[in-house]
């Protein structure tokens, strides 16, 4: 007869195996059992995200993060993150993704997971035609206006030690001391550039030289190969029936670049 060392060890192997379980816990069947999608999105980095007319979020990252909800037949959760925070929303599972324009960097795959690229997109420094730079070693006693965090701040950092770099808490500030004359120059993506130029102020930044090519990845937690394959099987269909490249041109007014 089962003896009551062994009720209570047999119960104790079923604890751990829960425990074990809970642990483990699979991201997209989470995801399903809740009904919802959450998605870390800018709200200040138009035209991947930004607050519209009617006060909705709107932009690439958000057609990107509705679209995935779309395939997972789940409702969508936008939460607005700036690039200091949108990585910790992540791991403290504020959020089941992170769509907002997230470069991969080696320091960044120590926490997190990334998908196959979504967007196209580009650092480099730029300003006005008449500073003459064309490259880190042109900095030296320059002003350079960057996001705190962005990947660009971090690449320019570590490229130009010599340049005075002012640090602003998200883009907008960084645009506005770009265009009030407060920097010289703006470490910032090439589509931040664009949304300056369209708006055609005085102070018209040109390209002076590119940081880094980063593409966009949608961020995961680690360890979660289901939901991964699922957000990349999405990503590589939206390519193929042309969903990213209608996005593309309404967002950044061009087509989806081939290499990407």
């Amino acid at each position: 007869m089962p003896t009551l060392f062994s009720h209570a060890r047999r119960a104790t192997l079923i604890a751990l195996l829960f425990a074990s379980f809970a642990a483990h816990a699979d991201g997209l069947d989470t995801i399903a059992k809740n009904g919802t999608l959450r998605v870390a999105v800018p709200e200040d980095y138009p035209p991947f995200g930004a607050v519209g007319a009617d006060m909705k979020p709107q932009g690439y990252d958000v057609d990107m993060a509705a679209l995935l909800a779309r395939s997972m037949n789940v409702k969508l959760e936008l939460v607005p993150v700036n690039s200091a925070n949108r990585i910790p929303y992540l791991t403290t599972n504020k959020v089941d993704l992170v769509i907002s324009s997230l470069g991969k960097t080696p320091e960044r795959e120590k926490v997190l997971d990334f998908s196959a690229p979504y967007a196209p997109y580009f650092q480099g420094v730029f300003g006005p035609a008449d500073i003459k730079v064309s490259g880190p070693a042109d900095l030296t006693g320059k002003t350079v206006g960057a996001t705190r965090g962005a990947l660009e701040e971090i690449a320019l950092s570590q490229m130009a030690p010599n340049a005075t770099i002012k640090r602003f808490e998200d883009n907008n500030a960084t645009i506005s001391a770009f265009l009030s004359g407060q920097v010289q120059l703006i470490a910032a993506g090439n589509i931040v550039a664009a949304a300056i130029l369209a708006k055609n102020p005085p102070r018209r930044p040109e390209a002076k030289f590119i940081i880094k090519d980063s593409p966009c990845f949608v961020g995961l937690n680690k360890n979660e190969p289901r939901l991964m394959s699922k957000v990349n099987d999405t990503i590589a269909q939206a390519k193929k029936d042309g969903t990213l490249n209608t996005m593309s041109k309404k967002w950044f007014g061009q087509p989806l670049p081939a290499t990407l």
